[in-house]
Parts: C-alpha cells; sequence; structure tokens
C-alpha cells in the first residue's frame, strides 16, 4: 500500500501557461472591439503568422520547445513521488498503512518519552529517520544512543521500510532563567 501523491507542479505549470494564452487573446479581441489601441495587434500577429513556412527557423525553435517541454511534463508525470502512506508490519496478514504525518507524530512522541528529552524534532527520510532532540540536561551521556535505540524499537514494532534511526542531541540554551 503506497498511494502516491498527485502531480501538482506539472498541472498548475500547465494551467499557468494556458491561462496566460487566454488571457492575452481576451485582451486583444476586447481591445479590438473596443476600438483601443491594441497591446498585441491581432492582423500583425497573423499576417507573421502566414508568411512563415514549416522551414523557418522560428517555427523550428517553438516546435523544438513545445516537444522539450511535453518530454519534461510527461517525466515528471511519470516519475514516481514519495509515497503519502507508509505500509505497516503485517504479520497478520492484513494490510494498513500510516501517513507520513502521523509516522512522524508517533515518532515525536515517543522520543519525548525518553528521559531527559525536553522537545523532538523527526526528519522522515526515504529509508532514515533523524531526531534533533533537546535536553535541559547538562550532561546528557548516552542519551543519543538511548534515543536512537527506543525509536529502533518503535519503528520495528510499527514496521515502516527504515533502514536507519540517527539522533543529534542539542544541550541547554545558555542564558535560560
Amino acid at each position: 500500500m503506497k498511494r502516491r501523491p498527485r502531480r501538482v507542479i506539472p498541472a498548475i505549470v500547465v494551467a499557468v501557461l494556458l491561462l496566460a494564452v487566454c488571457v492575452a487573446v481576451a485582451v486583444s479581441l476586447i481591445q479590438r472591439l473596443v476600438g483601443a489601441h491594441e497591446y498585441l495587434s491581432y492582423d500583425t500577429v497573423a499576417t507573421d503568422l502566414h508568411g512563415m513556412t514549416w522551414h523557418d527557423m522560428p517555427v523550428l525553435a517553438v516546435g523544438v520547445a513545445a516537444m522539450v517541454f511535453g518530454f519534461v511534463l510527461l517525466a515528471m508525470a511519470l516519475w514516481p513521488g514519495r509515497a503519502a502512506v507508509l505500509p505497516l508490519a503485517t504479520d497478520d496478514g492484513m494490510s494498513a498503512g500510516v501517513t507520513r504525518g502521523g509516522l512522524r507524530t508517533v515518532l515525536r512522541s515517543t522520543a519525548d518519552s525518553v528521559d531527559g528529552v525536553s522537545s523532538a524534532r523527526i526528519r522522515l527520510r526515504r529509508k532514515a529517520v533523524k531526531v534533533s532532540a533537546r535536553t535541559n540536561r547538562t550532561g546528557a551521556d548516552g542519551l543519543p544512543e538511548e534515543i536512537c535505540e527506543t525509536l529502533t524499537r518503535r519503528v520495528q514494532e510499527i514496521g515502516p521500510p527504515v533502514r536507519r534511526v540517527r539522533a543529534k542531541l542539542h544541550g541547554p540554551k545558555t542564558g535560560e532563567a
């Protein structure tokens, strides 16, 4: 179960380009109907386009640019995105998943439950979990290893595919009252 995110960026790019073309055409037509000075003259554009042949350089350049743009959009649409739902352990044969935000929340609460940790920030990478924890202790020897062990145990219970857990510990802030 790996639900993939929608392809929002290519859709936005195409929508903005189409909107820009539609606005330019509408503005040109409205200016022509009202009789105002045309920003982009229809007659000039039509004359220039009718005078071109398939062998002209601007036609070739626009065709190549459109082809490259199309291939880029196609590659973006076919490239697999980051999984939105991570699979859980399937010991009993049932399929279940957890969202990335839900997994981050569970791991943050697990890291916060370690004695000596005042706050934790979790970053999920492709196959790794990075923890930035803050402690108020001045002598926190062995605390990063304890955080790693606790989170590794918790990740193994939940079951998403994570290979390693790294912990970074920040000491007490100086100047606190």
